[in-house]
């Protein structure tokens, strides 16, 4: 049965000098009604040790439109600044709810520029999307269609540090999950390689089932070093240094869209394929506090593929199963179950007692499968 979701579509825009001119002014604005109102909000609670409701932000907002210092929240639309207080209220809620910590301020320099646009606050029609208080409809390239009779719900505009102007398109969509599959698949993540799969999948792994990684990161670090020293000889609050941090930020971006397409692609083809995919539940914040492989584990980004194969799963009917990390995944014998007295890291392939002979990191995967299975 087709279930609907909430899906984004992201695409990429080119906005005229005015359109980009409020936008940033609107970037401004949702900033400093985020930490005005986190200011107040901050103050109540320790010092009075009131909580500050929704509402009282969003008539505070009000007030502040009327003074003569912030009367120029005006000239931006409305509704992004008070979705800035909703997504703060949620920061709350969360940290009372002990889910998140207390909320901090948005950085200048250093904050995701975005602004959130609701039904009321752009026009759709035709296929062309203008935003409340700007000229003309926005100028963007439909890298790919929207869902058939699809209707916005919500747009966020954002530019990154490259200088990039995106647009998202939070839409609902009916998705059909796929047919039932025969397959299944035990992950092993990997520094090396990637990831090691259970069994060998056509066009993804290897004969031996390893997903070879790519390496973005590194592939980029020449490019990256220049531009980190580039930037380093421009003088602080100069033009050109400027020019110089968004010429890294381009590099940054490269490598970020180029893992994002990579892990895509890999996720997609597991989903597709397997009716079962368990995974081990790895403790990736406290593994990049190892200084000698954080950078290798950041670049592998595990944590954004296994949230992949979870969303993709929910979506097309399959199941992913999270394993214990304190499973004795290698030194299990997959074959017969004899468990290895020790195993090293330094032995890659061992011959167990049974006379099964075992690459460690495909029995790794092979027992991480049982175990998920066994776990349903």
């Amino acid at each position: 049965m087709a279930q609907v979701v909430k899906r984004a579509y992201k695409y990429r825009f080119y906005p005229t000098p005015g359109q980009a001119d409020v936008l940033a002014r609107t970037f401004g604005c949702v900033r400093l009604v985020y930490n005005k109102a986190l200011e107040d909000r901050t103050r109540a609670y320790r010092v009075e040790g009131r909580r500050v409701s929704y509402g009282e932000s969003s008539a505070a907002l009000t007030a502040w439109k009327r003074t003569q210092e912030l009367a120029f929240l005006n000239e931006v639309s409305s509704v992004p600044l008070q979705q800035a207080l909703r997504h703060l209220q949620a920061g709350f809620v969360n940290f009372f709810t002990k889910r998140a910590g207390f909320p901090t301020f948005k950085s200048r320099k250093k904050s995701r520029l975005s602004a959130e646009y609701t039904r009321s606050a752009f026009r759709w029609r035709d296929g062309t999307l203008t935003l409340a208080k700007m000229d003309g409809p926005l100028d963007i390239v439909w890298s790919r269609p929207l869902p058939e009779g699809a209707e916005p719900s919500t747009v966020t505009v954002s530019k990154d540090a490259a200088g990039r102007w995106f647009v998202s398109i939070l839409v609902e969509e009916k998705i059909t999950p796929l047919a039932p599959a025969e397959n299944v698949v035990g992950v092993d993540a990997r520094i090396t390689s990637l990831l090691t799969l259970s069994r060998p999948i056509d066009g993804v792994t290897d004969a031996h089932g390893t997903v070879a990684n790519p390496r973005h990161e590194p592939a980029e670090r020449r490019r990256l070093a220049r531009a980190q020293r580039a930037l380093a000889r421009k003088g602080k609050g100069s033009a050109n240094r400027v020019k110089a941090r968004r010429r890294v930020a381009r590099v940054y971006a490269r490598i970020t869209d180029r893992r994002r397409d990579f892990l895509h692609k890999v996720t997609t083809r597991l989903v597709r394929e397997n009716q079962v995919i368990a995974v081990e539940d790895l403790t990736i914040r406290t593994m990049v506090k190892n200084r000698t492989l954080a950078r290798a584990i950041s670049d592998a980004s595990w944590r954004e593929l296994r949230s992949m194969l979870e969303y993709k799963a929910r979506w097309y009917g399959r199941e992913v199963v999270v394993v214990d990390r304190w499973f004795p995944f290698s030194k299990l014998c997959s074959a017969c179950g004899t468990l290895a007295e020790s195993m090293p890291l330094s032995v890659r392939e061992w011959v167990c007692a049974c006379g099964a002979v075992h690459d460690r990191d495909v029995n790794a995967a092979r027992n991480i499968l049982a175990a998920g299975l066994a776990e349903r």
